[in-house]
């Protein structure tokens, strides 16, 4: 959980989401995830088991339909809100810290993961260079044609698309989106375990 919501503000702010109108527990989750621009998501392990102690001290009362449980805030629930008033503000302004914390990581995060991919993109293009210049510079003395050449020339063309497949795809996918920290993180592993293993390969 973020450190935003250490010493028990999470429960101060469910009430205040509560307190906008009931809501089941995915509802809270997703409200959460887009405060925090969706660099931070609670679990369902996170929130369940502190709604079920606000609704143990009163605070909140749940109906059930369809197998789902809405939480609604009680009279008890929004007479602590207020006494708590200046607590709730000092919480929103650290949310919003945080929040601005969080989306400069991203950013640092994102422009890790395009240079990254810049690089790949021009290992890629020397490997293909490479390729080509291997594949068109004939040995000395050139040997006549055996049965072999047509199929790795095959080969070699399904390559060279590949990798300008995968610079392609790869240069989509980063473009213009939002990640996580951990789907940011994981990219980059992907993507220098791929570099690793081509520089390998085609040493």
């Amino acid at each position: 959980m973020t450190a935003v919501f250490s010493h028990g503000r999470l429960r101060l702010y469910l009430l205040k989401l509560l307190d906008d109108g009931p809501k089941h527990g995915y509802e809270l989750i997703r409200l959460l995830e887009d405060r925090f621009l969706g660099l931070y998501a609670p679990s369902a392990g996170t929130i369940y088991p502190r709604l079920q102690r606000l609704e143990a001290e009163g605070l909140v009362s749940h109906t059930a339909a369809g197998g789902r449980k809405t939480y609604d805030i009680t009279d008890a629930g929004r007479a602590e809100l207020r006494q708590r008033a200046d607590e709730l503000t000092a919480l929103e302004a650290d949310i919003a810290a945080s929040v601005a914390d969080l989306s400069s990581l991203a950013g640092e995060i994102r422009s890790e993961v395009r240079g990254s991919v810049r690089d790949l993109k021009r290992e890629l293009s020397e490997a293909t260079r490479q390729t080509r210049r291997a594949r068109w510079e004939p040995p000395a003395p050139p040997p006549r044609p055996g049965p072999s050449a047509g199929p790795q020339a095959d080969l070699l063309d399904d390559l060279d698309k590949r990798l300008a497949a995968f610079t392609t795809e790869v240069g989509r996918l980063v473009r213009g989106r939002q990640f996580s920290d951990t789907q940011l993180r994981t990219a980059v592993r992907l993507l220098d375990g791929a570099l690793d293993g081509l520089r390998r390969l085609l040493r």
